[in-house]
């Protein structure tokens, strides 16, 4: 009978990817992790959290609440888009049409990324515990400050509300994180291994 050496030898191509990943373990493991992780949320969500939580509304309550009391309190005048009993997708300027904040901008997709990139990155546990939600903040920060520019966009120049919705804050929310995944990996979890 062949050990389990040899059996991996006489195995061609797979031989070598599975010397390659014994060689290469935190890249493995940072890779099984990852898709684990991901696997996980997508069922999570998809199963449970789309259609049986608040999760979303209270995101995007979040972010209207800010993005408003932020504009009043610099003396601008938001549109009064209030139905009470519900949960708001709206807001704006007054003489602008507004914005719709959908569960598509509303960031919980870029949580989950940040926090299972974090999470299979090597590092230890206790720091993730605090950095996890810390970068959570963040995005939820910057994706906060989008919604104000972008109403602002709306208001004045709604002819570049498109392009500055699909490209530019996009890009600007994503370096954010990059920026977040930078300090982990090469700040924040080098220090600590």
């Amino acid at each position: 009978m062949a050990s389990a050496s040899e059996f991996i030898k006489s195995k061609g191509p797979m031989g070598n990817l599975i010397k390659a990943a014994k060689e290469n373990w935190l890249l493995t493991r940072f890779l099984l992790v990852g898709f684990l992780g991901y696997l996980a949320w997508h069922l999570t969500y998809t199963f449970y959290l789309r259609d049986h939580s608040l999760l979303h509304e209270y995101v995007i309550q979040s972010l209207i609440w800010m993005s408003e009391n932020t504009m009043a309190a610099l003396g601008w005048e938001v549109l009064e888009l209030f139905e009470p009993g519900s949960f708001r997708n709206r807001l704006g300027l007054a003489g602008g049409a507004g914005l719709v904040v959908g569960t598509s901008c509303d960031g919980v997709a870029l949580f989950a990324l940040f926090a299972i990139f974090v999470m299979a990155y090597p590092g230890p546990s206790r720091h993730k515990l605090r950095f996890v939600p810390l970068g959570i903040g963040v995005v939820h920060l910057a994706n906060y400050l989008r919604i104000l520019g972008l109403m602002w966009i709306q208001r004045y120049f709604p002819e570049h509300l498109d392009f500055n919705h699909h490209y530019t804050f996009t890009v600007l929310v994503y370096a954010v994180i990059f920026w977040l995944w930078y300090l982990w990996a090469m700040k924040i979890s080098a220090k600590s291994v």
